[in-house]
């Protein structure tokens, strides 16, 4: 046998090892922190993002846009922040934490939502009905949602009759699990959470008027912390394309 038969082994070897190598060195890894309006849209987003990127890592954390604001100001590690409210993120990008303009993705729609009535029969009057002994909305001091569900009920001449009713989720995602839980017979969440296969099949919706409050205007921003990842901007700009905007539309999201 000759040293090339006996090298080739070893040589092959070598060449697997700089092919993995260069494969590691090339992956990188973004955080993003979503409103929790966001989660089965945002899920179907990644996941149809990692077909074409499968070496890269994306992990979305969900939460109170608020939060995420505070966070991000306090050094908290994302990369990307999609926001329920495009104030947070313009709020970010004027204080110097952010490394791209503020990009707004979409409209925001409340609606009731029941597990137990049926709330497409419903309008906001229903929720004075004496058998409706407690309405979960998402805390209006940090989440925006909460935040339009209080101005719809002002605007309605309902917020002193009904507040004491209330009971406050930390996040969109957490007040629908008060509702699906029996905590509370009917709330106010996003069109997003109520058309989603996980609450679709359970209860019903009926959509609210947006006359009756602010537009839920929302948008992302790059991070500070992102400024050199590239990976964090082909994440944002696969937000605009058509797969990722039909994803959005498909969950009740009206574009930008």
């Amino acid at each position: 046998m000759s040293v090339m038969q006996l090298l080739r082994p070893l040589l092959f070897a070598c060449v697997l090892l700089s092919l993995l190598f260069a494969t590691a060195a090339h992956a990188e890894k973004i955080t993003i922190a979503a409103a929790a309006d966001l989660k089965f849209a945002m899920d179907a987003i990644v996941t149809a993002f990692r077909q074409t990127h499968p070496t890269d890592t994306v992990d979305v954390i969900y939460g109170s846009s608020g939060k995420f604001h505070a966070q991000i100001q306090q050094g908290a590690p994302y990369d990307l922040f999609f926001s329920a409210d495009i104030a947070f993120p313009r709020a970010l990008a004027q204080a110097g934490f952010a490394a791209s303009e503020v990009k707004p993705y979409a409209l925001g729609r409340i609606v009731l939502w029941s597990a137990s009535l049926d709330a497409s029969q419903m309008t906001l009057q229903s929720l004075l009905d004496p058998k409706i002994a407690r309405i979960a909305i998402a805390n209006p001091k940090h989440a925006p949602y909460g935040k339009r569900a209080e101005e719809a009920l002002r605007a309605s001449g309902l917020w002193e009759k009904v507040e004491l009713k209330l009971v406050y989720g930390e996040n969109i995602a957490h007040t629908a699990q008060f509702v699906q839980t029996g905590n509370a017979q009917v709330g106010i969440l996003a069109l997003a959470l109520a058309i989603s296969p996980e609450l679709a099949s359970k209860g019903a919706y009926w959509l609210i008027p947006d006359k009756l409050h602010q537009p839920l205007e929302q948008g992302f921003v790059i991070t500070k912390r992102a400024e050199g990842n590239a990976l964090a901007r082909r994440f944002a700009d696969y937000m605009a394309s058509p797969p990722a905007r039909a994803v959005m539309a498909r969950y009740g999201f009206a574009l930008k």
